[in-house]
């Protein structure tokens, strides 16, 4: 029976994520603490890893009920902040000042998060669809496959790239337990999955062999038109306003809506 296996989030936008068991849909209809914090420049302009890859190099864990954010860099140095003082969060950007190079001011959104497709919501994978991606490396598994894609929803029990049928034209929507998903587009990937998520290295010749076997393995069930390209992999996803401020909680099932 096909059911949310796994929810991520990963509350400072462009570090690693957390699995939660539950989680709540905000106002702005993405997950709570999910990219509820943000590192920006003096410009104005978001750090991410499409950016720069020495994110990949910090190891990162945050704990949702005390807002605590534990850093360790490639030196074995570890730092902890907790992001929701006025007092850390300024500690944080010094820290991270220093580490990028840069003029750096940690914002917070908690109403929508800083997710790069505004007005959209969660992200959908299904383990199927990790699994297959990492049958076509012989470098990666599925856990490894699983941390370049950072997905916020993951649901077991369907086939791979189940989730390109809820995009196109007639495409329906999904129920997570009580939470209605419809699809908004397929995700374009960028640079971030080629690269190892902890050491940043670029995997030789990810985007073309990736291009290709997903070309070779398109579901039938998917509307070709919907897709601009063939460097995609995973859903964004919408929840209508009244399912906002709903839960969703792994083991919950998953159906197809009428």
């Amino acid at each position: 029976m096909p059911r949310l296996e796994r929810l991520s989030v990963y509350p400072v936008k462009g570090f690693d994520g957390i699995d939660v068991d539950d989680a709540a849909v905000v106002d702005g209809g993405t997950l709570q603490h999910d990219r509820e914090f943000a590192l920006f420049d003096a410009e104005g302009t978001v750090l991410n890893g499409k950016r720069t890859d020495r994110i990949h190099r910090l190891a990162t864990d945050f704990e949702p009920d005390t807002g605590a954010f534990t850093v360790e860099a490639p030196d074995g140095e570890t730092v902890r902040f907790v992001l929701t003082a006025e007092r850390d969060r300024e500690r944080a950007e010094q820290w991270f000042g220093e580490y990028f190079g840069l003029d750096l001011s940690l914002r917070r959104d908690t109403s929508l998060g800083f997710v790069d497709r505004r007005g959209m919501g969660p992200s959908v994978v299904s383990t199927a669809t990790l699994r297959e991606i990492a049958s076509w490396f012989d470098e990666l598994d599925v856990e490894g496959v699983r941390r370049r894609l950072r997905a916020n929803v993951e649901i077991a029990g369907v086939p791979p790239f189940w989730e390109d049928r809820f995009v196109g034209g007639d495409a329906p929507a999904f129920d997570v337990g009580a939470v209605r998903f419809e699809g908004v587009t397929p995700c374009g990937r960028c640079v971030v999955p080629g690269r190892d998520p902890d050491t940043g290295e670029s995997l030789s010749a990810f985007r073309e062999r990736f291009v290709e076997k997903r070309r070779e393995t398109f579901p039938e069930w998917a509307d070709p038109d919907a897709f601009e390209h063939r460097f995609v992999a995973m859903l964004i996803a919408r929840v209508p306003e009244a399912d906002r401020g709903s839960r969703l909680s792994v083991g919950d099932p998953v159906a197809v809506a009428e």
